[in-house]
């Protein structure tokens, strides 16, 4: 691996951003959205509309340049204004050509969006999704947003001109839309739960967690990384605790595995070497905290892994 902790957990996950297509609206109009247990990627190209979450609270504008990340869990609705009956997104007929839908009534565009999805389905720890807030909200006029609305341009340039390879662009643009939300999400790291995120956000937290990415097969030692981080033993372990939500090691451990499913999705290397690599010498003690962290043993996960389907917790 490297030493860039956001790299290494995007590479880990699988994730991978998928452009779905958009749509144009005018008049009274609404529309449900369900992220289906994946995140789900909204950009307002212009105009402006609300999102009201199924769950409550105040709905949230957003204008044109504004793009939000939702993490799956609950369904919202994109709305022109509250109390309109919504459409389930299943509804809506999608223009073959143009992967574009039309809401509401009239001629009249007042507000044009597009859509995505990280599909998370690899990702068994919820590497990604626990990081994340429920709902990420990267308004246009945020000091980082600059290239996040480039980006949007781009996209939105596939979208009318169709040329040639607008499937791979469009899927290239929405990856690189994910990663710029997850680097504004590191300039503003209190509004993130805690997790590896937003432990990396932490400045003195960073070098540690670099160590660890950078050799994850080393016998790393607590003492080893509060000196990394310029903290005694005691400050250290308390600051990342509170910050990735597990102690130092723990964190260690989990990223281990993290690691070790990837591998034995992607490679046909023995459990043993593949034990190595992430710092067991023993097969055995390997295969036994895989289990434990997983839910099944390595040889197991492979064997379903490469079947294509998703192992099972039991």
């Amino acid at each position: 691996m490297t030493a860039d902790p956001l790299s290494d957990a995007l590479a880990v996950a699988d994730a991978r951003s998928v452009f779905s297509g958009g749509f144009t609206a005018g008049g009274d109009w609404a529309i449900e959205l369900r992220g289906r247990d994946r995140l789900k990627v909204n950009a307002v190209l212009r105009g402006s509309c609300l999102l009201v979450r199924e769950a409550g609270g105040e709905p949230v504008r957003l204008t044109e340049g504004d793009v939000v990340v939702s993490d799956g869990g609950q369904p919202y609705t994109l709305c022109n204004r509250p109390g309109v009956e919504p459409t389930d997104s299943n509804d809506v007929v999608m223009d073959p050509v143009t992967r574009m839908e039309r809401l509401g009534q009239g001629e009249a565009v007042d507000v044009e969006c597009v859509s995505g999805h990280i599909d998370l389905s690899r990702d068994r720890g919820d590497l990604l999704r626990r990081a994340l807030p429920e709902l990420v909200h990267v308004r246009a006029d945020s000091p980082e947003a600059g290239v996040l609305r480039w980006l949007i341009g781009q996209l939105a340039t596939e979208m009318k001109t169709r040329r040639a390879g607008v499937e791979f662009v469009s899927a290239q643009l929405a990856q690189l839309m994910f990663v710029q939300v997850l680097r504004i999400c590191l300039t503003d790291s209190e509004g993130l739960p805690p997790g590896w995120l937003r432990a990396l956000a932490d400045e003195r937290l960073a070098p540690a967690l670099r160590l660890m990415h950078g050799d994850p097969a080393h016998p790393w030692q607590l003492e080893e990384l509060a000196r990394a981080a310029a903290m005694s033993r005691t400050t250290f372990a308390v600051r990342f605790k509170e910050a990735a939500g597990v102690p130092p090691l723990t964190y260690l451990l989990n990223w281990r595995m993290s690691l070790a499913a990837r591998a034995l999705r992607q490679d046909t290397a023995p459990v043993a070497t593949l034990a190595r690599s992430v710092g067991y010498t023993s097969e055995s003690a390997f295969s036994n905290a895989f289990k434990r962290a997983v839910g099944v043993a390595p040889r197991a996960y492979r064997v379903e892994a490469t079947a294509g389907t998703r192992p099972s917790d039991s």
